[in-house]
């Protein structure tokens, strides 16, 4: 009876190892075979990403940005955060300088 359940759990261990080896990669790029000629010779055609545009300055109205603890406004957008300038109330995307700029600091 034990000889069954060592068997039992051996293959269970054996299969859930082989389960959780398997590797998947995404595809980055498309590639497309178009065929010129005759003669079989054939071009690639590789599209490649195009990189969004990111805003380094955008206008937000207050009510819908959030504050932090020390009374900061911030706004989330798209995964990067920008954070308010006291002077002219526009929001600016994060940068280290903003730490020396007084139009950034807490009250």
């Amino acid at each position: 009876m034990n000889s069954k359940y060592f068997a039992f759990f051996a293959i269970l261990i054996t299969a859930v190892s082989f389960s959780c080896s398997k590797k998947t990669l995404p595809v980055t790029n498309t590639t497309a075979v178009v065929n010129t000629n005759a003669d079989a010779t054939k071009k690639v055609v590789v599209k490649k990403k195009v990189r969004e545009v990111v805003p380094k300055v955008i206008t937000v109205n207050d009510l819908s940005a959030k504050k932090t603890v020390d009374g900061r406004l911030y706004y989330d957008l798209e995964g990067r955060r920008y954070w308010r300038n006291k002077i002219d109330g526009k929001y600016y995307l994060y940068n280290k300088g903003m730490y020396k700029n007084d139009a950034f600091k807490p009250d």
